[in-house]
């Protein structure tokens, strides 16, 4: 299959290009910058050059490929603002993406997040989270699904609060560059709330499977552990960098804030059973050891 992918030369897009093209699939990678083409090229996929915004370049992906994977997201967290404007873009890719699909019965793959459900884990029944700061996102995902019945095989991908590699990525890498920046590893409150996490090379996993094999308007948990403590998260960090580990007011976080607060855990065990997908990679905490001082 030819597969066009946005976002394919960040930390998760770059795992999931790696694993289509290794098993027999081909890539068009939308690439904004000289840099990310570079990339691409590099890990064997064929650039498009473009931004997410660009609307055109997103239908001509669309027309050269037989299916879709999107995960392209500004991640720009410094404001509210900010943070809206690139949940506003991103919600125009995903409807124009997925109305260039309608009626192919091809597959359109998002990325999503695990829902929040409180007192418990939750699970891939569990609606979209559609309210808060990143609730447009939700919102966009669940008009992706609504179009299984306009002849697209749309599947989300739903992702925990930390994707990591290396050591790097997610809700636990911000913390991280906080405590670089700040001399601190902080968590806010009592560090009790759990986070649920998954090596990104194994969320490429879930990826490819759910392009290959998702039903229409499926949606799939990426999620090898079901949640750890922020407070323990908190604790290699600081070890790591030789800082102090502290609760910090969660206007540390800026919008992010009522999110990081929250107690979240997640469970995969439909999607294990379902699509076969089996995490292999390093828990969390385990990849948390590669952070260097």
């Amino acid at each position: 299959m030819r597969v066009f992918v946005t976002g394919g030369t960040g930390l998760i897009g770059s795992a999931v290009v790696a694993e289509l093209l290794g098993n027999g699939h081909t890539v068009l990678a939308l690439a904004r910058s000289d840099a990310s083409a570079l990339a691409a090229e590099a890990a064997g996929a064929e650039p498009l050059r473009g931004a997410l915004a660009d609307l055109d370049i997103l239908r001509a992906g669309v027309a050269r490929t037989d299916g879709v994977i999107h995960l392209a997201f500004a991640n720009d967290f410094s404001s509210p603002d900010a943070l809206a404007r690139a949940v506003a873009e991103e919600s125009a890719a995903i409807a124009t993406l997925g109305e260039e699909l309608v009626g192919s019965d091809r597959p359109f793959v998002t990325a999503s997040g695990t829902p929040h459900a409180p007192g418990r884990a939750s699970t891939e029944a569990d609606p979209a989270m559609t309210d808060g700061p990143v609730g447009g996102r939700g919102r966009a995902v669940t008009a992706a699904l609504g179009l299984a019945s306009r002849g697209v095989r749309s599947a989300a991908v739903r992702l925990p609060r930390t994707v990591h590699n290396q050591g790097t990525g997610g809700f636990a890498g911000l913390l991280t560059d906080i405590a670089r920046r700040t001399g601190i590893s902080g968590y806010p409150g009592d560090g009790a709330q759990r986070w649920p996490a998954v090596h990104a090379l194994d969320a490429a996993v879930l990826f490819r499977l759910a392009l290959e094999r998702a039903p229409a308007g499926s949606s799939w948990h990426a999620v090898a552990d079901e949640g750890d403590k922020v407070r323990d998260i908190a604790a290699v960090i600081g070890r790591r960098l030789d800082v102090p580990v502290e609760s910090v007011s969660s206007e540390t976080y800026g919008p992010l804030g009522p999110i990081f607060a929250t107690d979240q855990p997640s469970s995969s065990t439909h999607t294990r059973e379902a699509l076969g997908w089996e995490p292999k990679h390093p828990s969390l905490l385990e990849d948390l050891e590669n952070i260097q001082p």
